[in-house]
């Protein structure tokens, strides 16, 4: 059980990657496997506020071992902060906070709800079902990203 103040540690041997593609009514999340090397995608938040968002996603990084919070940052093509960027890096500074010891992220999402909904078209997935998923799989996207990145990079 932890107590408010209590600092979240996730066991080294089962700690995971956390993505949330953030969005104004949804939240698509995907979660990486225990070595960091694939990402699956996790689930669809539907958003109600801030503090139910929160203790949402608080039960996810518990219950999944994170380690690592990854937020996808809307940019503009020309790499200046999208209109939502702002809404989503205080949400990730609330996640961050109400975790204590979990690192939290911003990582560039361009272009990935665009290349999310061209896989699923060409999934040949009906309209109503890519809303459903196209936030989960935006998340995936943005995480594999990191994970490739961060495999270059090491």
């Amino acid at each position: 059980m932890m107590f408010p103040g209590d600092r979240y540690q996730p066991r080294a041997e089962e700690a995971r990657i956390l993505a949330l593609d953030v969005g104004e009514k949804r939240i698509g999340l995907a979660v990486s496997d225990p070595l960091g090397i694939t990402a699956q995608g996790l689930a669809v938040l539907l958003r109600q506020d801030r503090e139910s968002d929160l203790a949402k996603m608080v039960a996810m990084v518990r219950d999944y071992q994170i380690r690592e919070i990854l937020v996808g940052l809307p940019r503009h093509m020309d790499g200046r902060p999208g209109k939502q960027a702002e809404a989503v890096l205080d949400l990730a500074k609330a996640l961050g906070e109400a975790l204590g010891g979990v690192e939290v992220t911003p990582w560039d999402e361009r272009l990935t709800t665009v290349e999310a909904e061209r896989v699923l078209i060409q999934a040949d997935m009906s309209r109503r079902r890519r809303r459903q998923v196209v936030d989960q799989l935006a998340a995936v996207i943005i995480l594999q990203s990191y994970l490739e990145y961060r495999s270059i990079s090491s």
